[in-house]
């Protein structure tokens, strides 16, 4: 990079960026009792380049990413930064990892949840413990081609520079998660004696463009003391084009066209100061964020017999805020405790408008009640957390509390409800012997609610409507897991999780009024679920740098239909997942390859008019070949969906609802086609 691109690199990312709480700088340490530890020799055979490619080769490692919580609230994901969570709202993990150069990396350490002291951890988290280590900067290019329906995308990749200026460490980062994607097919409807009724051929492509500056700034004193600031600025640039065709017996043929919009932007702004305080630390984190979301969707109907064209459009205008004031104070005293308060407010502003197409070409506006409001929440949270060995090989933590909220709707049938909400956890965690461990975690958790959920909408494409609810509350979670982790030596590593939830107040379509419907809250429903992952090594029979990798998981949900009565799977809950995928990094060359397997299967969607499911598979599969050190680049070829996955759409639909005659049953399979893709990335 030349000095003047890289004074423009530094310029634009520091206007803004991801939000909290990334690395202060951590000396090497003595391992951790209990926990798997790897160096960065362990990793040195994929030649990574930061601490994301790292982690995501341990082995039986999964990342979680961090659940949608009310506020910011306890952890939730499974990764940590020196000792810190990777707190905040709009930063993904795995952009925050991908900032954090690989000569930065000290060891990764994997570890019980329950064993360190942030509340909310339980089974597997892995520690990324990191230094600073003077200035350096990384860059990745992405682009790939797509043989049907869509455009080559040139513009997804990233560039961060990472370095020390006295007492603070500071990342600055551009990164663009653009994504082309599209499909094309025919789509058969049936008379519900199974006579056919119509023929449609449909081309869609959808071009996005996420491009966000950010930076991170972390500060340690000379006392222990210690701050992060963290913000980021995004831009959203999103456009869909769909067009077909419809022909069948009796009706007119007809051309139709598909056009969506969505633009706006987001901000978040966001940090946290640590300092010593009596026997304990306190910490007071703040955090802003902003997000601006306007959508217009148009569908259009043109008919071969010269009758009038037919057309509609849904606009929206949402404006979102959150802003979070928190203290935590935590102290040892027979072990580690600590207290916490919350503040967090909410809101949603949107205006939404319907139209039709009149005779003279000009939309006018038709009724949407409900679809203008403003939905805001007061939420207060205090929760206390104890944790402590109980033997050399078990750990106890333990956390209680609760939270009150006030929601309130203007306009749109709304009114102003209070609630208060016990939250709470109790985790053991058994290292029974070096290289097995188990974890039981109990935990009764407070779901976060969709905003627009309350508002009334129009889906013009699928033909689909919500009247809006102004009722909605919060649902409750009771959630019972246990993890079993078995270290196989040089094999690998073996992990099981069993789960069980019990869900209060599930949000699920329900009927509104005579005719309505929306997403609305059911009494409870029960979910059960085993996961299973794995990686196996296979050095100890020969083959040399090469493991497989393997997860399976089975999932069980069962919620009263609000229509029929009738016990049902929760909409789109997941059933069942596979993946499986092979590396092998050849010995004593620069050469890697591979490739991978996965399937998802998901329950239907039940509405109170139709039931479907719309899915992509059945099963995805893909190759890549990797050079890992060319001039100091690495290099990754990959072609995707080798084994033809289809975009695929079946549904009932009723002339009125689910419990009269049926009115259509439509079949879709599109061709997605296969996605070739590469790699570029190197440092500076």
């Amino acid at each position: 990079m030349t000095p003047f691109a890289r004074r423009l690199a530094l310029t634009v990312a520091l206007l803004s960026a991801p939000p909290f709480a990334l690395a202060q700088e951590a000396p090497p340490a003595p391992t951790v009792a209990g926990a798997r530890t790897y160096t960065p020799e362990d990793f040195t055979r994929y030649a990574p380049r930061n601490a994301l490619d790292m982690l995501e080769q341990v082995p039986g490692f999964v990342i979680r990413e961090a659940v949608e919580e009310r506020g910011l609230g306890q952890a939730t994901g499974n990764v940590l930064v020196n000792g810190q969570r990777l707190s905040g709202k709009s930063n993904d993990v795995l952009t925050q990892l991908s900032q954090v150069p690989a000569g930065n990396v000290v060891r990764i350490e994997i570890r019980d949840g329950a064993t360190l002291d942030v509340p909310g951890l339980s089974g597997q988290v892995a520690n990324v413990v990191t230094k600073a280590a003077g200035i350096s900067g990384q860059w990745e290019w992405r682009p790939d081609v797509r043989k049907y329906f869509t455009h080559p995308q040139y513009t997804r990749g990233s560039v961060s520079m990472s370095g020390t200026k006295g007492s603070v460490d500071y990342t600055i980062g551009l990164d663009n998660s653009a994504n082309h994607s599209g499909a094309g097919g025919d789509t058969n409807i049936y008379n519900a004696d199974g006579s056919f009724r119509e023929y449609r051929y449909d081309e869609w492509t959808g071009e996005v463009d996420r491009p966000k500056v950010s930076t991170k700034l972390a500060y340690k004193g000379p006392t222990g003391n210690v701050g992060n600031f963290n913000g980021s600025w995004q831009k959203i640039y999103f456009d869909y084009v769909e067009d077909g065709t419809r022909t069948g017996p009796g009706l007119p043929d007809r051309v139709r066209s598909v056009r969506s919009w969505e633009g706006g932007h987001n901000y978040e702004l966001g940090g946290d100061y640590e300092f010593a305080l009596g026997a304990g630390k306190l910490k007071f984190i703040a955090l802003n964020s902003f997000t601006h979301t306007p959508t217009v969707d148009t569908v259009e109907t043109r008919f071969a017999d010269g009758s009038p064209t037919e057309g509609f459009r849904f606009v929206r205008d949402g404006e979102s805020k959150e802003r979070i004031a928190r203290a935590e104070y935590r102290w040892k005293a027979g072990g580690d405790w600590q207290v916490s308060g919350e503040y967090a407010f909410n809101s949603l502003d949107s205006v939404s408008e319907l139209f039709v197409l009149g005779t003279d070409g000009v939309y006018a506006p038709i009724p949407l009640p409900g679809g203008t409001a403003t939905v805001q929440e007061d939420r207060y949270e205090v929760m206390g957390t104890y944790g402590r060995p109980l033997s050399p090989k078990t750990t106890l933590q333990v956390s209680l509390g609760g939270e009150y909220s006030k929601m309130e709707q203007v306009g749109g049938g709304g009114l102003v409800r209070s609630f208060r909400r016990p939250k709470g956890l109790i985790s053991l965690a058994w290292k029974a012997t070096p290289k097995f461990d188990l974890n039981l975690k109990l935990q009764r958790r407070v779901g976060q609610l969709d905003f627009y959920d309350f508002l009334a909408s129009v889906d013009l494409n699928a033909n689909q409507s919500n009247a809006g609810n102004p009722d909605l509350v919060p649902p409750q979670t009771s959630e019972l897991i246990v993890e079993a982790n078995r270290d196989l030596g040089a094999w690998g590593n073996t992990s099981l999780r069993v789960y069980a939830q019990r869900i209060d107040d599930i949000v699920d379509t329900i009927p509104i009024g005579a005719t309505g419907e929306s997403p609305g809250n059911i009494d409870q429903a029960r979910v059960y679920g085993l996961e299973w992952k794995a990686t196996i090594n296979m050095d100890p029979i020969g083959w040399r740098g090469a493991k497989f990798t393997a997860l399976l998981q089975h999932e069980d949900s069962s919620v009263t239909d609000p229509l029929t009565g009738e016990d049902r799977p929760i909409s789109n809950n997941l059933k069942d997942a596979a993946e499986l995928a092979l590396r092998h990094d050849i010995p004593d060359t620069n050469w890697a390859w591979g490739g991978d397997l996965s399937y998802y299967f998901s329950a239907r969607d039940y509405r109170l008019t139709e039931v479907g499911r719309q899915w992509e598979g059945p099963v995805w599969g893909g190759l890549f070949i990797e050079r890992k050190n060319l001039k100091g680049l690495t290099l990754r070829f990959s072609a995707a969906n080798l084994t033809n996955a289809m975009s695929m759409w079946q549904r009932t639909v009723y002339v009125d609802r689910r419990t009269g005659p049926v009115d259509f049953i439509e079949n879709r399979d599109r061709k997605i086609g296969p996605i070739f893709s590469m790699t570029v990335s190197g440092k500076f």
